[in-house]
């Protein structure tokens, strides 16, 4: 039987992200790709973008280990909506104000935002390596690659900057984030082989030094209203570019993000909202045929 079965979970979203937050800290179970996939079955499952799975601390001071699923099972390094989700549950159950979590990505410290519904994630640093984001093949300098959708003297996308934030991201730089149709070109440039381990795809309009809109297609999970970690991934890009300042507003198709990319240290701080929705408990029928 499954871990998840009859289990308590609550239904959140951070901006328009949708999230599940699972906390298992109790047990030593892990969560496999096709439980991960089970929850979000739309026979009687919780539809979601990511999967926040809390699970016994695996080092000292923190609040647990958090394993990030995508709706299609695959792992995340890194959810920004979704760590605000985990926080505020985290922070209405015990008080606190401040804590810090472990992910595949790292150890992310979390604090109460400016606001009583605002909360700050501490995203860290970014990766630019080619080998650290990763791609298949070098390039020195990531600010651009060559990488382009459609003919070659004529291309409807281009020339993308890279960066990871935890997970791979490319960002293109449009006039029109809604002029592209996304949901085709998506897929696509996420199964690039440039992108050995997939990518996140953003479409970024730089509205002025102080504001980006973006569109995104998730890696693992598809055309998604917000994503945090390329809210972050852009708001690098485009500062390393010249193109905006450390600190920008970026507004996602659910909302509106504060990225700061912190000059003493270059770590990036993300601070939004986390709406709950409703708590529930998985159908154990969800699982039956999960081996």
């Amino acid at each position: 039987m499954s871990a998840l079965a009859n289990h308590a979970f609550a239904k959140m979203n951070g901006i328009g992200n949708e999230i599940v937050v699972v906390d298992l800290r109790d047990s030593k179970a892990q969560v496999s790709a096709a439980e991960a996939r089970a929850v979000a079955s739309p026979a009687g499952g919780v539809p979601y973008d990511q999967l926040m799975v809390l699970q016994p601390p695996r080092l000292d001071g923190t609040e647990a280990f958090i394993s990030i699923y995508n709706n299609d099972g695959s792992e995340a390094g890194a959810c920004g909506n979704g760590m605000r989700c985990v926080v505020r549950r985290i922070f209405e159950k015990t008080g606190q104000t401040t804590a810090t979590f472990q992910t595949r990505a790292g150890l992310l410290n979390c604090w109460q935002g400016p606001a009583p519904d605002l909360y700050t994630v501490d995203m860290g640093a970014p990766k630019f390596g080619w080998q650290d984001i990763p791609l298949a093949e070098e390039f020195r300098d990531t600010r651009y690659i060559e990488l382009q959708v459609g003919p070659i003297d004529n291309p409807v996308l281009h020339s993308p900057s890279v960066v990871s934030m935890g997970n791979p991201h490319a960002v293109f730089w449009v006039d029109d984030v809604n002029a592209y149709d996304l949901e085709r070109f998506g897929p696509l440039l996420e199964n690039h082989p440039i992108f050995p381990e997939r990518a996140n795809i953003t479409l970024a309009h730089i509205v002025d030094r102080d504001h980006i809109t973006i569109r995104t297609w998730e890696r693992g999970a598809g055309l998604t209203r917000a994503c945090g970690s390329a809210a972050c991934a852009t708001a690098v890009a485009a500062a390393r570019l010249k193109r905006a300042n450390r600190i920008v507003e970026i507004t996602l198709p659910g909302g509106k993000l504060g990225i700061e990319w912190r000059e003493r240290d270059d770590h990036v701080l993300m601070t939004g909202t986390a709406d709950f929705e409703y708590e529930g408990r998985f159908d154990p029928a969800l699982f039956a045929s999960v081996a």
